[in-house]
């Protein structure tokens, strides 16, 4: 008898599954690429947390201004306050979500209210996920990606800063709102890629006798 993978049914199957993994393949390279500074910018809850302790203990001392160099730096300005150790504090939140967005997406812990999901087979799951991605995920991110190029734009141009006497180049931090989401859309289109190439590399009839 002649093998089944020498079979023309067997031929088109098998390159089939090539093609499935090859998208497999990259389509988590494009993932990855996408979630690799959220791979470090963890590292910011460190100067994070120290600016909030540095925020109680002037507040405690009623300190105004903290530290003055008399230099303009991009937006710190010419030295910090309270109020600017405030906002430091929430632009260095805004960098660390916008930024490890896709890596909590690749890692697969972002939070999912389908309880049924973890019950589900493999192919299930890449269905719901490829849905889910190509149906809300993708077109969220181009959509309000594009929309908040605008935002800092107008940011930049009239020179926003802080209205309490904090920190300046506010379009500094809103710039991080477009390049999350094309970093976390970079992920979903290689998550769609890796799911398209799940599906076909493990159809059901490939797992046939």
């Amino acid at each position: 008898d002649m093998d089944r993978s020498a079979s023309p049914a067997g031929l088109r199957v098998s390159t089939i599954q090539s093609i499935g993994l090859g998208l497999v393949r990259t389509g988590q390279a494009l993932a990855t690429a996408g979630a690799w500074p959220g791979r470090y910018v963890g590292w910011l809850l460190v100067p994070l947390t120290l600016l909030v302790i540095a925020s109680v203990v002037g507040s405690l001392l009623r300190l105004s201004d903290v530290v003055r160099w008399g230099v303009d730096l991009p937006v710190l300005g010419t030295g910090l306050n309270l109020n600017g150790l405030t906002e430091l504090q929430w632009h260095l939140l805004a960098v660390i979500t916008m930024l490890a967005l896709p890596y909590a997406l690749v890692q697969n812990r972002h939070i999912r209210v389908d309880i049924a999901y973890e019950t589900l087979s493999p192919r299930s799951k890449a269905v719901i996920d490829l849905v889910g991605d190509l149906i809300l995920l993708l077109p969220f991110c181009i959509v309000i990606g594009y929309l908040s190029i605008n935002f800092v734009a107008f940011a930049y141009k009239t020179g926003e800063q802080s209205t309490y006497g904090g920190l300046v180049d506010r379009w500094v931090v809103k710039s991080f709102l477009p390049l999350g989401l094309g970093l976390l859309a970079l992920t979903a289109a290689g998550r769609i890629i890796a799911g398209i190439g799940t599906l076909l590399a493990f159809r059901p009839e490939a797992t046939h006798d």
